[in-house]
């Protein structure tokens, strides 16, 4: 019997992300793949979510930035604290921000597009970073994101970023033959 995926995100950059990358990937795995942004919602809300998800013997997929923090351990010590009911096996965390993974995933006639640079690797890459890397031809940073996920390639990204990488290599994602 199949069960549910609930992908935890922090906003709706992720869930742009998850929604059209990710998911896809897990939907022969599960009944429904579920996309929840979490940013928004007190945190005794999601405690009691996390601990529902688990009882009725589903999955989830809890993800979050490293944004400032020194390393992938301290940033889940933070998430412990503020969750309590969180299990540390099913944490994925972005390094540096979602941005990043947005980034290493260009290719297509996009990477040749004016103003999108090569980078060796998206590891350090901000959001800030991003937004200034945004083409001039695109009227907003979601148009950006959007055309980046038409052309999206996970090969790409997982050889352009260690923590995209460790995550398709960890949940066994890998894109069909010709994709």
């Amino acid at each position: 019997m199949k069960k549910r995926l609930f992908i935890m995100v922090e906003g709706e950059d992720d869930v742009r992300f998850f929604g059209r990358i990710i998911k896809p990937l897990f939907a022969p795995r599960y009944d429904s793949v579920e996309i929840v942004p979490y940013a928004c919602i007190k945190r005794d809300k999601v405690n009691k979510f996390l601990q529902s998800v688990v009882l009725m013997k589903n999955d989830y997929i809890f993800v979050a930035d490293i944004d400032y923090e020194h390393s992938v351990r301290d940033k889940k010590q933070i998430l412990y604290y503020r969750f309590s009911n969180l299990d540390g096996s099913s944490v994925v965390i972005v390094i540096r921000e979602i941005e990043s993974w947005y980034y290493a995933g260009i290719s297509g006639p996009l990477e040749h597009e004016p103003g999108i640079t090569d980078m060796a690797s998206t590891d350090d890459l901000t959001k800030e970073d991003f937004n200034a890397r945004i083409p001039k031809r695109f009227d907003s940073r979601i148009d950006f994101m959007f055309e980046i996920l038409k052309s999206f390639s996970l090969e790409t990204a997982a050889r352009k970023n260690q923590s995209f990488n460790f995550f398709v290599n960890r949940y066994y994602l890998k894109s069909s033959p010709d994709g």
